[in-house]
């Protein structure tokens, strides 16, 4: 039906009918405003002062000539500053690029190259490395944001954060923000040997919040602590976000060191708290975890990767009043994709759930057919969760969205009752510690080491990292390379994540008659090296 309205007041019925990413802050805060909304660094906001602050922040950056669609990138640990600049550049249409703060200089300068990003904020302690990456990129000019996380004054040519929330409006610029305009630009490796800028836009992350929260038995009465880094989609977009939408509470840390996560769950009266499998058994086996007092914590969430069985367990005997969520996904899908529930865990352990209110998930063969249950196919999700696509890749975003549905890469079996189970990845994504770690990228690393005649990367699995990166390297005939060798090329050349835990120099690499090397047979024969191993592997020969 046509509707017969003049401009000015389909203008008008836009705006009101407006629902970014950019307004839940502020709707937030006229429900709630005097309700504690951020603790961090020493800081207590209620909802309304953090809506004031984020308002002044997005005044800054238009004032510093950041438009809509221009690329900021962001270079910090977790902090209440790096909370603002989410909401406020989402305020101005500005695409937020978060950067994995472990990355080094070039793998940084690829990044701000790929976005075409036009400024940066980065925290004190690691302006260094940002500098250096924006110098290789050939980035001049721009915003240089400063965030004092330890007090020290800005170096030259960048400007301290803080200033930017002091002084200035109160309320929001006037930006006209549309459902799928793209507010995030988050690069993951995936399984290619090139990170990817995967766009999320309103439609995207608010269909994903409120599977989140309906689904992930959230509410605003939760008390949420946030340890795990926010340049991943899950802290930020499952949680952090998801609870300013709700109006809960959010304590910021900069990242999950044991003690500090114990101590802050007791001070704070947590009642809610995301983990990756390993963060979860590091507090299980910390001497103040049978000491401290818990009991305000009510719900659980782990994801990156399947619970081992036997923590799951643990975590139940110990933790009796916890509810526990298992989360799967995808960056691409904002991220979450499939939800296991509590009742679940136990009768389903391992078993990455069902699909999330709002999300259509199946199995397909490679033909795009789906498969029966119980058969190994590759999984899929339909859902206004899913990314715009990759910023400039035509090809991938193509092959990603082929046939109208999101290819993860993953493979899965699912059941007749609709339960997934991730069996493997695709294409060798390696998930070390909740970290996504792509085996081409660290093979291409180490091919470029002088001596190195092939070199094939996989994960073992692992009692504290869950999967282990670990390289078969085959020297070259007549050299003298060595695993320390190897080993101090990744430690020069890769983020500490990425670099091989095990290293092993081997005559052949098993391969297929068509030449594909085998890494099941790689992945089985070498499973014994991270047997009786703690946090870290040692090299062998």
């Amino acid at each position: 039906m046509e509707h017969l309205f003049t401009p000015s007041t389909s203008a008008a019925i836009t705006r009101t009918r407006r629902h970014s990413v950019g307004d839940l802050l502020h709707r937030t805060a006229r429900r709630y405003p005097d309700k504690l909304a951020v603790v961090a660094g020493g800081r207590r906001f209620t909802f309304a002062e953090f809506d004031v602050a984020v308002n002044r922040a997005a005044s800054a950056l238009a004032g510093r000539g950041l438009r809509k669609g221009d690329r900021l990138a962001l270079l910090s640990h977790n902090s209440w500053q790096y909370a603002v600049l989410v909401f406020a550049t989402a305020r101005l249409a500005v695409v937020l690029v978060p950067v994995n703060f472990m990355l080094g200089a070039d793998e940084i300068a690829y990044v701000l190259r790929h976005s075409g990003a036009s400024g940066m904020v980065a925290e004190d302690a690691l302006v260094p490395t940002a500098e250096q990456a924006l110098a290789t990129a050939g980035v001049t000019g721009g915003v240089r944001g400063w965030i004092p996380l330890t007090g020290s004054a800005p170096a030259a040519g960048w400007e301290d954060v803080d200033d930017w929330w002091t002084a200035g409006p109160d309320t929001a610029p006037d930006v006209t923000v549309d459902d799928d305009d793209p507010l995030r630009l988050m690069y993951t490796s995936g399984t290619e040997s090139r990170p990817k800028g995967v766009m999320l836009s309103s439609r995207s992350l608010i269909s994903q919040y409120m599977s989140c929260a309906i689904d992930g038995g959230m509410s605003a009465e939760d008390v949420e602590l946030h340890s795990l880094p926010m340049y991943h989609c899950a802290q930020l977009d499952c949680f952090f976000s998801v609870d300013v939408y709700l109006g809960a509470t959010s304590i910021i840390l900069p990242g999950p060191d044991p003690a500090t996560l114990l101590a802050t769950i007791a001070r704070e009266q947590v009642t809610k708290l995301f983990c990756p499998p390993t963060v979860w058994i590091s507090l299980l086996r910390h001497p103040d975890f049978d000491n401290t007092d818990l009991s305000s914590l009510r719900t659980g969430y782990y994801g990156a990767s399947p619970m081992p069985v036997e923590v799951l367990r643990e975590l139940q005997r110990r933790l009796p009043d916890v509810q526990l969520w298992n989360f799967y996904g995808q960056t691409e899908m904002s991220p979450l994709a499939t939800i296991l529930r509590p009742h679940e865990q136990l009768p389903r352990a391992g078993s990455a759930g069902r699909a999330a209110l709002n999300v259509e998930t199946m199995l397909v063969d490679d033909d795009g057919h789906p498969v029966a249950p119980g058969e190994v196919g590759e999984i899929v999700h339909r859902s206004p969760h899913a990314a715009l696509g990759y910023y400039n890749d035509e090809e991938k975003t193509a092959e990603a969205f082929r046939g109208g549905w999101f290819h993860s890469g993953d493979l899965g079996i699912m059941s007749a009752d609709g339960y997934l189970s991730v069996v493997d990845r695709k294409k060798d994504m390696i998930k070390t510690g909740g970290e996504n770690v792509a085996s081409r990228e660290i093979e291409e690393t180490i091919y470029a080491l002088d001596g190195v005649a092939e070199v094939a990367v996989f994960g073992i699995s692992h009692p504290y990292w869950v999967e282990a990166v670990t390289a078969v390297v085959v020297p070259k005939a007549g050299g003298a390379l060595t695993v320390e060798a190897v080993h101090a090329h990744a430690a020069a050349t890769l983020a500490g994540f990425k670099r091989p835990k095990y290293v092993v120099l081997a005559d052949a690499l098993p391969k297929n008659p068509s030449g594909k090397i085998l890494k099941r047979d790689l992945r089985e024969e070498h499973a014994s090296l991270a047997r009786g191993t703690g946090s870290a592997g040692t090299a062998q020969r």
